[in-house]
């Protein structure tokens, strides 16, 4: 370390400043601004007080299947991992990313850490979280698809649904397009990799000073491996995958009607197109975990669908209890389990590809 080392600004320092200070406006200015605006807030608290133990405990029920879903996936896409160490993995970088600004990727490092304390090899664990992240994305862009079909068959689609549906179509026909030539065969690989090194690598260069490697032999190893594991596991990972989607759309459906937002005023389908819809608007890491993006997002869709301001927030807010606020605690837990039975481990940062 050079002697004046110390007193230099981490690097980034300003940027991650800059980047909290933003998503604590947006969150404090939807929450305390906006959503006040949209519903009354004694009468929304009224409404989720007035849920029954056994209106609770089903929404729980359901919330902890969301979370078994996630840990489905894991186990599909990376051979020899066990259940429990799936839930250690997933719940501690979920905490992450769901607190702190840029989470995703500091989870991601997380995730390096856990897995390499079990004896994962590295190549295999990005394998996994390439896939698994890109059956996800599959997943996102597909689901306004759906949700637009099961309108258009009750007559209810919407000019906002259908853009949603067309974007996801362009965005899922553009991501198969480019997996499926990544793995023709070993020469567009190749010169894939070769291109995007070359495009990239500029930045690379400003961002962390040190030699790239080979991305074009990097892409022919990863499709062969790539297509080795799919073989193995792909109709389960896609199974997975879509059980997981549709779980953590299930926690929301029970939560509004547990609140009293019924089928005639909100529709399972209309459900599913806000719940896509704000999927795909979420994607962008404005916050840590979109908080206040996703709950003004289906609270907007859902009371365009029909559902009463007061009781659409209060199903909104019970979905969010549910699925991002009781993952950080879990996410703790599983954090300091693991530190207490393998050891403190550096976490290693996420490799850029």
């Amino acid at each position: 370390m050079e002697p004046n080392a110390a007193s230099q600004p981490a690097p980034g320092r300003g940027r991650r400043i800059l980047r909290w200070a933003l998503s604590s406006v947006v969150v404090a200015v939807i929450f305390a601004g906006v959503l006040p605006r949209v519903a009354d807030v004694s009468e929304v608290w009224a409404t989720v007080r007035a849920m029954t133990g056994l209106e609770l405990a089903t929404a729980t029920a359901v919330a902890a299947w969301n979370l078994y879903s996630y840990w489905l996936v894991q186990v599909s896409v990376l051979p020899g991992l066990r259940l429990h160490q799936a839930a250690v993995a997933t719940q501690s970088s979920t905490a992450l990313a769901n607190t702190v600004p840029a989470g995703a990727a500091v989870g991601v490092g997380l995730v390096y850490a856990i897995y390499g304390s079990w004896g994962f090899p590295r190549s295999a664990v990005t394998l996994s979280l390439l896939l698994s992240g890109i059956w996800n994305n599959f997943a996102k862009v597909s689901m306004p698809v759906a949700a637009l079909a099961l309108l258009a068959i009750q007559g209810d689609a919407t000019a906002a649904l259908v853009g949603a549906a067309l974007a996801g179509v362009g965005a899922l026909v553009v991501a198969l397009a480019g997996f499926g030539l990544a793995l023709r065969n070993d020469r567009l690989a190749r010169g894939m990799g070769t291109a995007a090194q070359r495009a990239l690598s500029p930045v690379r260069a400003r961002l962390r000073p040190r030699p790239v490697s080979d991305w074009g032999e990097g892409a022919v190893r990863f499709r062969a491996q790539t297509i080795g594991l799919l073989r193995r596991r792909g109709a389960a990972l896609t199974t997975a995958t879509a059980v997981s989607h549709l779980s953590l759309y299930l926690v929301l459906v029970v939560a509004l009607r547990h609140v009293g937002v019924s089928e005639a005023e909100v529709s399972a389908a209309e459900a599913l197109g806000a719940f896509a819809f704000v999927r795909l608007v979420s994607a962008l890491p404005v916050t840590p975990g979109g908080l206040g993006v996703v709950e003004l997002g289906l609270t907007a869709a859902l009371v365009v669908a029909g559902g009463d301001q007061e009781l659409v927030v209060a199903g909104v807010l019970v979905y969010r209890a549910l699925t991002y606020l009781l993952p950080i605690p879990l996410g703790a837990l599983t954090y300091l389990w693991w530190r207490r039975t393998t050891g403190p481990a550096p976490v290693p940062e996420a490799p850029v590809a």
